[in-house]
């Protein structure tokens, strides 16, 4: 069959009757559908390929189901992807983005996906980056934008800085196999550490998260609870504040260690009688990567300063030393050093032959340091801790912080891993940062009335470690809008996954000239229904765009806290080889090829085919032949039933099995069990058993059934409704072959008849962790989520899940279902 003939045909009919508009009032029936936009340093790729006709199932199915749809699209364009991509070619980064914006919009549209056009946004245009720097100016406002100097991540291939969640394995998230180096620079950040509690306690209103996504949210917030301790440096009498959760030990401390990057130590090394031997220390440890300074099994190491600590506890004097085990970015960056009960202090102290004094002994033992090859972290009972003496170290605890509390050396504190957002990238290829910086008057924001600061187009845009506007007199020298005086402009450009934080925003209202959205717009249409995307953005862009929607929420231009109700992470596209698919790789596959030759429908059918969506795939042609003759035999059962004369079909109407034949009425039951399948396995987005079971039917009906089944047209007419969301161009034209007009997704999804639906229940057991514990009744062929909700109703079961988090789950129907819980 011409595929490819009746996909232009349907895709123009769809075009110029405006089919993927949005609808002015969606109501109740509001649902806003969105896919993670795209980078565009290329032309889309079989991976975007996926992701995107995930979504337009969806789209297609709920439209049957009478929902009123947002889906739009646009472009992740600035950043690194697109202007490392223009260096290699020798091209502008402007010209090499918008050519692959357009590319990349028509593949798109030759795939007939559901986008609303009139709602594109591009990230790198003055239109949507005036508002990027609106927001910006916003959190300035509020006390959320500051500037500092900084130790920062930096990429000697990339010449910028990197967030923290850009630092993968200690390497650049975009060079994988480049080390990041340690700098001080002054940088811009954002004060998401403000939001830390929200962010971590609201991860529990996200009941439709991925429970991955939300741990590794949890672990990168990393909530402690612990108490602040205040040592005092001997020599200058400094406080030297510390954060511990384990205050039962402070009586143990034989030594302090600080960061290299620590602030008080600037200030210290003044005065340190080995400056010396501290200076050549710090200057070679903050070469090395957080992950070189803190992985197990890392030799640790350090310097004394030649100073001393005063322990509030017991006043003894330790020395302080620099170790760079020590991280400047959680707490002071300085740790009470407790050589017995904490192990990277244990392995420092051997190496540096410092005392070991036990503090906690296990119960009915009695510890000897001399004969410790780790150290003991478990609870125990109190030992040379003075009056603490024999009390449960767990209990001391909390009596160790209270009496520090009263002498009003300690307090009980909570800290969190999250650091701020840096958002400062000495890059051309960005939004410019909206602030001048007045000798006279300090920083001064940007008058919003000026937004937006536009990027001037410069030819020598390459990174050389410094931002390149900072070479472009005519944009960095203006006006003080404060004083009149002159001034500079900030040279940095932002981090584009400010960018992507509130995309989904502009998406609401993308014409709109005096504001981002209007409060109108965000109220009919927010929050997000369903999210899809790729779960390695967890503690980035997904942390941020949550950090940003509740700044805008408090500030009062949203009605939600949580950008989006339900998140779906699709699985990665990888290549024969089982590597994952990307640009950076050079092992892309374009889409336009597959289609030109076999056509959309099959192409997507193919990959829809392969595994559930949020499963990783190995990309092979192998999978389109098996999907083609599946739409052809489709395609096949349709036309034989047109081919029946219109006296002899039974058309539209109810169907009564009395009236039936032996065969149609076997038939019959076939086509409400396949209805009941296909919706259900919809539902849950498992959109490959949903055709295996169209397929499963096709293998009971033949064209010789349908040349005189009296539900011939029933059967064809439910098949091509089935097919919808799956094949939408031969959906259309089978429609339109059976009479309808004008397209088939304005017709409803189809119900099934529950009558004709009767299973024998099956009893299967229900494991947790490995373990049986109950058994549930549910119908054989029962999808994963109804086998679930049955399991927690019976009582032994629902005790084993209490207070646990399910991280894995299965399901094998009519068979056992196994919980994985922690």
């Amino acid at each position: 069959m011409p595929f490819q003939d009746i996909e232009k045909k349907w895709q123009k009919r769809w075009r110029d009757a405006g089919l993927f508009d949005t609808p002015e009032n969606p109501g109740e029936d509001k649902f806003y559908l969105l896919e993670m936009f795209a980078y565009p340093s290329g032309d889309v790729h079989i991976g975007h390929f996926r992701n995107y006709s995930i979504g337009d199932v969806v789209w297609r199915y709920l439209r049957m189901c009478g929902k009123k749809l947002l889906h739009p699209f646009g472009w992740d364009s600035f950043g690194l992807p697109a202007e490392q991509a223009a260096i290699q070619r020798n091209i502008h980064p402007h010209e090499w983005t918008e050519g692959n914006i357009a590319t990349g919009r028509e593949t798109l549209r030759a795939m007939g996906v559901s986008y609303d056009w009139g709602r594109e946004v591009v990230t790198s245009r003055p239109d949507y980056y005036k508002w990027t720097q609106w927001i910006f100016l916003q959190l300035f406002k509020k006390g959320l934008a500051y500037q500092k100097e900084a130790a920062v991540n930096w990429c000697p291939k990339c010449n910028s800085v990197l967030a923290n969640e850009q630092v993968i394995g200690g390497c650049c998230w975009r060079h994988k196999n480049t080390p990041v180096e340690r700098r001080t620079l002054k940088q811009w950040f954002f004060k998401i550490t403000d939001y830390a509690q929200r962010l971590l306690d609201d991860i529990d209103k996200l009941d439709e998260w991925p429970e991955p996504v939300k741990s590794m949210q949890r672990n990168w917030i990393g909530r402690s609870e612990g108490a602040n301790i205040d040592f005092v440096v001997a020599e200058t009498g400094d406080p030297l504040p510390v954060f511990t959760t384990r205050p039962d030990t402070v009586f143990g401390v034989t030594f302090m260690a600080i960061a290299p990057e620590a602030e008080l130590l600037r200030k210290l090394v003044e005065v340190c009688p080995n400056r010396e031997a501290v200076e050549d220390y710090i200057a070679k440890a903050v070469m090395k990567t957080e992950i070189e300074r803190v992985a197990d099994g890392c030799e640790k190491d350090g310097v004394d300063t030649g100073l001393h600590v005063i322990n509030p506890y017991n006043e003894e004097r330790v020395p302080l030393y620099v170790a760079d085990y020590v991280l400047a970015g959680y707490g002071s960056g300085a740790v009470m050093a407790v050589p017995a009960h904490d192990q990277r202090d244990f392995e420092f102290a051997r190496r540096y032959n410092i005392e070991i004094r036990v503090v906690i002994n296990p119960p009915g033992r009695v510890l000897q340091n001399c004969d410790m090859t780790e150290a003991y972290v478990e609870p125990g009972v109190m030992t040379n801790s003075g009056q603490f003496d024999g009390m449960d170290s767990v209990k001391a605890i909390k009596a160790i912080t209270d009496f520090g509390a009263e002498k009003g050396y300690t307090a009980k504190t909570v800290q969190f891993k999250l650091r701020d957002w840096l958002i400062s990238r000495q890059r051309y290829w960005g939004a410019p940062i909206p602030v001048i910086n007045c000798r006279q008057c300090g920083i001064v924001p940007v008058p919003e009335k000026d937004l937006p600061v536009e990027l001037p187009f410069v030819k020598d845009f390459l990174p050389k470690g410094r931002s390149p506007l900072a070479d472009v007199p005519e944009y960095i020298d203006t006006t003080c809008p404060k004083c009149g005086g002159p001034a500079k402009r900030d040279p940095d450009t932002m981090d584009t996954f400010v960018c992507s934080a509130w995309y989904f925003l502009r998406y609401l209202d993308a014409k709109n000239e005096t504001e981002p959205f209007s409060k109108s717009e965000a109220k009919k249409w927010l929050p997000v229904d369903l999210y899809i995307g790729g779960r390695e953005h967890a503690t980035g862009h997904l942390l941020y765009f949550r950090f940003i929607t509740k700044v805008l929420y408090d500030l009062g231009y949203l009605p939600v806290e949580e950008p989006a109700t339900r998140l779906f992470n699709q699985g990665m596209v990888c290549d024969e080889n089982g590597e994952v698919m990307s640009k950076s790789k050079g092992n892309v596959i374009s889409p336009v090829d597959i289609m030109s030759e076999h056509g959309v429908d099959v192409s997507r059918t193919a990959m829809l085919f392969f595994a559930p969506p949020d499963h990783e795939i190995s990309w092979s042609r192998d999978g389109i032949r098996g999907a083609e003759r599946f739409l052809s035999r489709v395609e096949r059962l349709v036309g034989a039933t047109l081919r029946v004369p219109n006296s002899e079909r039974q058309t539209q109407g109810p169907v009564y099995m009395e009236g039936l034949s032996e065969r149609d009425a076997q038939l019959y039951c076939e086509l409400n069990r396949t209805v009941k399948a296909v919706t259900e396995d919809i539902e849950s987005m498992e959109y490959n058993t949903a055709i295996a079971r169209m397929m499963e039917f096709l293998n009971v009906v033949t064209p010789e059934d349908m040349a005189k089944s009296t539900i011939a047209f029933q059967i064809a007419d439910t098949l091509t409704l089935l097919l919808v969301p799956f094949a939408p161009h031969l959906a259309e034209e089978l429609n339109e072959r059976l009479g309808y007009e004008p397209f088939v997704v304005d017709r409803p999804w189809p119900e099934y008849d529950k009558s004709v639906i009767v299973y024998d229940l099956v009893e299967i057991g229900v494991q947790v962790n490995g373990k049986v514990r109950g058994t549930i009744k549910i119908a054989p062929d029962a999808i994963e989520k109804t086998a679930i909700e049955e399991a927690k109703k019976q009582d032994n079961i629902r005790k084993h899940l209490e207070g646990k988090e399910i991280t894995k789950i299965i399901y094998v129907p009519g068979r056992i279902l196994n919980l994985i819980v922690r």
